[in-house]
């Protein structure tokens, strides 16, 4: 575990129709980016099940520790 990791540190300069490309050892997905928004820390709206195949992505907000970054993409 490395503290000093900023894997999202700039996921608030996505805009939508960015795209995000998730890699695993099972392969690649790649997912357009619908929305970007700063949400309060209870929000878990992004969590509810959708239609299709969805990637959301949530992290804290620097320096607003009652925020958090919610980014939601679609498979392309």
């Amino acid at each position: 575990y490395d503290t000093n990791s900023n894997f999202f540190g700039k996921i608030h300069t996505l805009s939508a129709g960015d795209t995000i490309t998730l890699t695993t050892a099972l392969g690649s997905r790649t997912y357009t980016v619908d929305s970007v928004e700063k949400v309060d820390e209870t929000d878990t709206s992004g969590t509810q099940p959708t239609a299709g195949s969805c990637l959301t992505l949530y992290t804290c907000v620097m320096n607003e520790r009652d925020y958090r970054w919610c980014v939601r993409g679609y498979e392309v």
